[in-house]
């Protein structure tokens, strides 16, 4: 099987020469093999090797290390410290008591060896390389589980006995999922199965672990069907419950859906691909289930974005956002109610924009398609196009108080004062009266303001 060239990037051919001169195994193996057999995109490159971490970091003295007991080297290839590939000798595990970590770790003889105790066949390939010439060649394809014939059937399915993968690294349930989602394959019976069997287990993950597979999937070309994977599957229950909640909540006449459908079709239709922002699509509305009063077409959801925002940054606790991550949830569940009024002034689309900050504008504007989409209307109107128009007009006006053209060393100088609360009081006045009209954020006029307002 011949490799394009560009398809090995220079980095990983360096590797690759280094193994091949001293003529020590090496397998690119993984989510990389993967990535080669099917022409997709290989964001980390993964290797497996029978020399042992000793011997490894013997080929590579002065950019290697090795932090770890699992036999995985780490290999600096390039002036950036956080340019690393890893390579691991092949190995055999014991137990897994803790359903993340093996016990014990023993090196391996063979790369069939190491194949067998991977999660899922399609990342139980193995693949050899030969460069030549800066041209590389495949010469040899290990596949012991039929990975190869579960790629070309979109099948995810685990390496032999599913519930032994499962509860030996119980993240693999989910990984199993937003592999699936990532892909657009489907889980094979049995696997699937045993996710449902087994999906209690994910409770003794870390949520660190658990939030990167969630963005993952989030990130993904078909997040709602990753979601609809994670509810099917029982795994949902132990992540999100509070989502569920919405299930059969129905709404008032401007809805189509239940609050649930409608949370996973407004995630189907947000346009933006930041995972906080496709996790707040989701959660948008969470808070409806908790506020809902009266029936049918009188039913009513008041406040249900106050609730909501606190259940969201709840829900982004456990999964261990930064704090930035947090807040950036907070605001776009907060404030994605918003109504785009075309009567509304200035200075009220300049209080939206400072409850949800400007870096947040697009991703909430996202949220309001996605919500739109999902509740069965057109994706925009005449009245959201002019307050995106608005949005834009309104920031290249005064926007804070150091958008005035006076300071607070004028009010100390004008009228004889100290720095004080005194100060910030008659700025934060003077800024008010020009947020209501900009025409007045001229000096000439604003330093005889400063006179009238003292005391």
């Amino acid at each position: 099987m011949k490799i394009k060239k560009d398809e090995i990037p220079d980095k990983v051919k360096k590797i690759i020469r280094v193994f091949q001169k001293a003529k020590i195994e090496l397998f690119v193996v993984g989510g990389s093999s993967r990535g080669l057999l099917t022409k997709h995109r290989i964001e980390d490159w993964d290797f497996a090797t029978n020399a042992t971490p000793k011997q490894i970091l013997a080929l590579f003295p002065k950019n290697s290390f090795y932090q770890n007991k699992f036999g995985t080297v780490s290999v600096v290839m390039g002036k950036n410290k956080n340019d690393i590939l890893e390579i691991t000798t092949y190995r055999t595990e014991g137990r897994y008591s803790d359903k993340r970590r093996p016990d014990q770790v023993r090196w391996g003889k063979t790369i069939e060896e190491d194949l067998s105790r991977r999660d899922l066949t399609i990342n139980a390939i193995a693949i050899n390389f030969e460069i030549r010439n800066s041209k590389s060649e495949i010469r040899k394809i290990v596949d012991p589980s039929g990975g190869r014939e579960d790629l070309k059937k979109k099948i995810i399915r685990a390496v032999g006995d599913p519930d032994q993968r499962f509860k030996e690294d119980s993240l693999r349930l989910l990984r199993a999922v937003r592999i699936a989602t990532q892909l657009g394959f489907i889980i094979e019976p049995n696997t699937f199965k045993s996710i449902e069997k087994n999906a209690g287990l994910i409770e003794k993950i870390a949520w660190e672990r658990i939030q990167v597979e969630i963005f993952k999937l989030l990130s993904s070309k078909h997040p709602a069907d990753g979601l609809l994977m994670l509810f099917n599957s029982g795994l949902l229950q132990h992540l999100m419950p509070e989502l569920i909640q919405g299930r059969g909540v129905d709404q008032a006449k401007h809805h189509i859906h239940d609050v649930w459908t409608h949370a996973i079709e407004t995630l189907r239709f947000c346009d933006s691909k930041n995972p906080v922002t496709r996790l707040a699509a989701l959660l948008h509305d969470i808070g409806k289930p908790v506020v809902v009063q009266g029936e049918g077409e009188d039913r009513s959801f008041h406040n249900h974005e106050v609730v909501g925002a606190a259940i969201a940054k709840k829900i982004g606790l456990r999964l261990r956002l930064s704090n930035k991550q947090l807040d950036k949830l907070w605001r776009l569940v907060r404030w994605h109610q918003f109504a785009p009024d075309e009567n509304l002034t200035d200075a009220a689309i300049r209080r939206f924009i400072r409850r949800v900050g400007k870096e947040n504008l697009d991703d909430i504007l996202s949220i309001r398609t996605g919500d739109r989409v999902g509740s069965g209307v057109p994706k925009t109107s005449w009245r959201t196009d002019l307050f995106k128009k608005r949005l834009v007009e309104v920031q290249k006006q005064p926007f804070s108080v150091a958008d005035l053209k006076v300071s607070g060393n004028d009010v100390m100088e004008i009228l004889e004062i100290g720095p004080g609360p005194e100060v910030g009081r008659i700025l934060k006045q003077l800024f008010e009266e020009v947020e209501e009209d900009k025409e007045r954020n001229k000096r000439k006029y604003l330093m005889e303001r400063i006179k009238k307002l003292e005391g």
